[in-house]
C-alpha cells in the first residue's frame, strides 16, 4: 500500500515538474538563437526576421534589430521583406499551375510565347528557363552594364529591350547550368501573356490568397506603398544609408512577404493544398544537361545537404534586403530567415538556428571547418608576399590578382576586392564571405595554386598560377578610346595615364578605375575581364568584354 502511495506521489510530482523542465529547455534553446543574431539586435542596426517550422507548425518567430532606423521601428515576423531570388521558386510554382491548367508545355519553345528573342538557331524551351540552361545573358548584369543602377528607374520593357538585343547566347541550350535572372523574368512574362494577367495578380489569385498568404505579394511598381515593410540598408563609413531600388521586373525577384506568411507556403510542399502533390512533386525535379548530368538546381529550388541532412533551399538578395528559406524535408524542419541590410549572410544564419535544434540528428562538423569563429593568427610579411601573383580558374574564366597592401594580403577576384584573413600559414577566411582559401604548394621553388571553397558549394574552385603580361607603352595607347556596344546601347571609355589602362564607366561612377593585366592583351576589374582583339595589323578594333554571367560582349571602337 506504502509502495503504491509513493509510486502515485511521484508520478504526480513528474507530470507537475515536465512542463517546467520543457519550459527550461525551450528557453535555453532560444537562447542559443538570440546569440546567433545579438550583434544586430539593437536599436541602432538592421537586422533580421527568424522563423522556425516544425510538423506543420511555427515553433520559433521572433525579430532583431530595426525595421525602421529614422522611425525607431523594431523588426518583427510579421514585417515585410524583399526576397530577392528566394521569389523563383513562386514563379516556377506559377508556371507549374499553366502546365496543369495544360495552357502551356514546359517543352515549348519560348519564341512561341515572346516572339521578341532572337532565333539563336537553338531551341530554348520553359524547361531550360527553369533550370537556368537556357544560355541567355543576365539581364541584371546586362542593365548594369548598359549603366542602369538601383536608384534608377528600370521597367520590364527595358529589360525585354536588352534580353532581346543580345547577339550571342553564352553557350548552347542545355550544354551548361549558369544561373541567370533572364529565365526568370522571361517565365514571369509568358505568365502574363498566357494567363491575360499581371504575374502580380495571377500569384495572389491562384497561390496567395488560397494559401492564406494574405500580406504577401509582387511588387511591380516602384512607388507602390506597402504596409508593414521593413527598410532596407546597406553599410556605409558613417553607419547606414538607406538601400532600395526603382526596378519594376517580376519572376526573377520581387515577392515582399513575411516570416508568418512564409510559413504557410512552406506548410504546402507537405499538405500540397494548393497545386496537389504531383505539383509539388515536379517542382522537386531537378534540371538535367544535354550530357545526361543532373543538376542541383530543381524549379526554383536547390537540392543540398548540411551535415549529412537532405536540404532543399533558395536564397536571394536585392537592394538592401537578403533571404534564406531552408528546408529540412525528411524532418519536416525548415528555417527562414529575412533581413534588412546588405552586409547580412541569411545562409549561414539559417544553418546555425538549424544546427540548434537539429544538431543531434547531424553529422559531426568537418574536421578543419573555417568560419568567422576561427581566430586571426599573425604572419611575417614574408609569408604573406610568397603567396602574391595572378591565379586563373579556367572552369569559369575568373581571375585573381593577390598582392599585399598595407600588411594584408588582398585578392582582386570575381566580384569584389577580398581581405584574406589568416587563420593557418597557409589558410586564410575571406573577410565578409563564406568562403576560405588556401594556398597548395606543389613542390619546392614553384609558386603555389589556391583553392577557394565557397560554404555552400560541394567542390573548392582551383586557381592555377599564371603569368601577367606587361603592356607597352605604345599597346596602351592604341587601347585607349571609346567603345560602343550595339548589343548594350552603351558607351565606355578606356584612358591612358601614368603607363596603366583605366576605365571610365558610369556603373562605377566618375572616377576612372584602373585595369590590372591579365593574360596576353587581357585586363581586368574586379570581376570584369576585357580580352582585345589579336589583330595581325597591329590596329585595335575591339574586344570583348565579360562578367560573371556575361561571357563575350562585344565593344567597338569608335574614336
Amino acid at each position: 500500500m506504502k509502495l503504491t502511495m509513493y509510486l502515485t506521489g511521484l508520478l504526480l510530482f513528474l507530470l507537475i515538474l515536465s512542463p517546467f523542465v520543457r519550459c527550461e529547455e525551450i528557453q535555453t534553446i532560444e537562447a542559443r538563437v538570440d546569440a546567433i543574431f545579438a550583434k544586430r539586435d539593437n536599436t541602432g542596426s538592421p537586422g533580421c526576421a527568424v522563423g522556425v517550422f516544425r510538423e506543420g507548425q511555427i515553433i520559433f518567430a521572433k525579430g532583431y534589430g530595426m525595421a525602421n532606423l529614422e522611425l525607431g521601428i523594431r523588426n518583427t515576423p510579421q514585417n515585410i521583406f524583399d526576397l530577392g531570388s528566394t521569389s523563383k521558386q513562386f514563379t516556377a510554382f506559377a508556371i507549374m499551375l499553366l502546365a496543369k491548367d495544360g495552357k502551356l508545355s514546359l517543352d515549348d519553345d519560348i519564341r512561341k510565347y515572346i516572339p521578341e528573342i532572337p532565333n539563336y538557331g537553338n531551341l530554348i524551351t520553359i524547361r531550360n528557363l527553369l533550370h537556368h540552361t537556357s544560355g541567355l545573358r543576365d539581364y541584371c548584369t546586362l542593365l548594369d552594364l548598359a549603366g542602369f543602377q538601383n536608384e534608377d528607374l528600370a521597367t520590364k520593357n527595358d529589360a525585354l529591350k536588352v534580353i532581346s538585343k543580345q547577339k550571342t547566347l553564352n553557350f548552347k541550350p542545355g550544354d551548361e547550368y549558369m544561373y541567370s535572372n533572364s529565365g526568370y523574368f522571361l517565365l514571369s512574362v509568358i505568365v502574363e501573356r498566357v494567363s491575360g494577367k499581371l504575374m502580380r495578380n495571377f500569384a495572389r489569385e491562384r497561390i496567395f490568397v488560397p494559401l492564406g498568404m494574405i500580406h504577401t505579394q509582387y511588387n511591380d511598381k516602384h512607388t507602390r506603398i506597402i504596409p508593414g515593410r521593413a527598410t532596407g540598408y546597406s553599410e556605409e563609413n558613417e553607419g547606414y544609408g538607406i538601400s532600395m531600388s526603382n526596378w519594376e521586373q517580376t519572376g526573377d525577384g520581387a515577392v515582399q512577404t513575411s516570416v508568418e506568411d512564409l510559413f504557410l507556403w512552406d506548410r504546402n510542399f507537405y499538405d500540397a493544398k494548393v497545386g496537389g502533390p504531383d505539383l509539388i512533386a515536379q517542382m522537386l525535379i531537378p534540371g538535367e544537361l544535354n550530357n545526361g548530368k543532373n543538376l542541383d538546381y530543381a524549379a526554383g529550388l536547390m537540392h543540398g545537404e548540411f551535415r549529412g541532412l537532405k536540404m532543399v533551399s533558395h536564397g536571394g538578395g536585392w537592394a538592401g534586403y537578403r533571404a534564406e528559406l531552408i528546408r529540412f524535408p525528411e524532418q519536416k524542419f525548415s528555417v527562414v530567415c529575412l533581413c534588412n541590410l546588405n552586409s547580412m549572410d541569411p545562409s549561414l544564419l539559417a544553418r546555425k538556428v538549424a544546427e540548434v535544434y537539429l544538431e543531434d540528428k547531424m553529422e559531426p562538423e568537418p574536421p578543419g571547418k573555417i568560419d568567422d569563429s576561427n581566430p586571426i593568427i599573425s604572419l611575417p610579411l614574408s609569408e604573406l608576399t610568397k603567396n602574391t601573383g595572378s591565379y586563373y580558374n579556367s572552369k569559369n574564366d575568373s581571375f585573381w590578382k593577390v598582392s599585399v597592401i598595407e600588411g594584408k594580403l588582398i585578392a582582386n577576384g570575381p566580384g569584389y576586392e577580398y581581405t584574406l584573413l589568416p587563420v593557418a600559414p597557409d589558410t586564410f577566411r575571406v573577410e565578409g564571405a563564406p568562403a576560405t582559401v588556401t594556398f597548395v604548394t606543389s613542390s619546392s621553388g614553384k609558386r603555389p595554386h589556391l583553392k577557394v571553397k565557397i560554404s555552400y558549394e560541394k567542390e573548392p574552385r582551383t586557381f592555377l598560377p599564371v603569368e601577367t603580361w606587361t603592356p607597352t607603352r605604345s599597346e596602351l595607347e592604341k587601347m585607349a578610346g571609346d567603345y560602343k556596344s550595339d548589343e548594350l546601347d552603351s558607351t565606355l571609355t578606356l584612358i591612358h595615364e601614368n603607363g596603366a589602362l583605366l576605365l571610365k564607366f558610369r556603373l562605377f561612377g566618375e572616377t576612372p578605375l584602373p585595369l590590372l593585366p591579365g593574360l596576353k592583351e587581357s585586363f581586368i576589374y574586379k570581376n570584369i575581364t576585357i580580352v582585345f582583339d589579336n589583330n595581325p595589323k597591329n590596329r585595335v578594333e575591339g574586344f570583348t568584354l565579360g562578367t560573371g554571367r556575361v561571357k563575350n560582349i562585344r565593344f567597338i571602337k569608335i574614336h
